[in-house]
């Protein structure tokens, strides 16, 4: 007879408790995850997170550049030598292996591109996480991260971007360019930013084009959005037109208008 082992169910614990242990909290789930030292994925509405004994050893978000943009976008590695997968921690040690990049360099950059995909997997989401238990992103040589540390940075980036600009509306709707009266001027990563603004592209269209870090796009657009010099672009749908002027129409309004006349 096979048995299948099934894993065990996640304790329900007191929230105002977890609260009191660990102030911020941004997902409960993901602090009782890290307290039983739990292996496997994450599953958020806008990214995955990806747990080895409970600390973060990869983060993906379809918001965020992967570590392959952040090195083949701008040159720093030739997209050609680039080992093409999906386990992006598994090709950053074959490219450790080649000795086509230093490790603290390739270090730097996979914990950035870490950071940034975890920010916009732990944003407030509409729907419930899901946890998989089993098999995750190999840790490998790599420093994995405490989850104290990664909600941490997070916050952190949350009350940066509120102090630059309070209105979020920017951050994931198509772009559009405001001409103020007088603009001030901006910095060269701020044209960068915002010449690829159309009414289409959005901040993190623009950083996988330009090969940055989300997060730095985000901070970019909220102080051009202070400056005036971009705003979200409206998705209301536009007003039914007007009906048109009949002659029946003309006509009933000279009546009118003679009828004040002579009054």
């Amino acid at each position: 007879m096979t048995v299948v082992e099934t894993p065990p169910p996640l304790p329900v614990r007191d929230r105002a408790a977890l609260h009191e242990r660990v102030p911020g909290a941004l997902s409960p789930m993901l602090i009782r995850l890290a307290e039983e030292r739990a292996t496997g994925v994450l599953v958020r509405e806008h990214g995955t997170l990806h747990l080895a004994e409970g600390r973060v050893v990869h983060a993906e978000s379809p918001l965020a550049p992967g570590l392959d943009v952040l090195l083949t976008a701008r040159g720093t590695l030739d997209p050609a030598v680039w080992p093409w997968t999906d386990d992006i921690p598994a090709a950053a040690q074959r490219l450790l292996a080649a000795d086509l990049l230093p490790r603290g360099a390739l270090e730097l950059c996979r914990l950035g591109a870490l950071y940034d995909a975890a920010y916009f997997a732990l944003a407030p989401s509409s729907t419930p996480g899901r946890f998989r238990y089993g098999a995750t992103a190999a840790a490998g040589p790599w420093r994995a991260v405490p989850v104290a540390d990664l909600e941490r940075e997070t916050l952190r980036r949350r009350e940066l971007l509120h102090r630059i600009w309070p209105d979020p509306s920017a951050d994931g709707a198509p772009l559009i360019r405001a001409d103020p009266v007088a603009p001030p001027p901006v910095t060269p990563r701020q044209r960068a930013v915002l010449d690829r603004v159309d009414g289409v592209r959005t901040a993190p269209r623009i950083a996988r084009e330009l090969g940055r870090p989300a997060f730095h796009t985000l901070v970019d657009v909220r102080r051009l959005a202070a400056a005036g010099l971009l705003a979200p672009r409206s998705t209301a749908p536009a007003p039914p037109p007007l009906p048109p002027v009949t002659d029946p129409d003309i006509a009933l309004l000279k009546r009118l208008r003679d009828a004040l006349e002579a009054l």
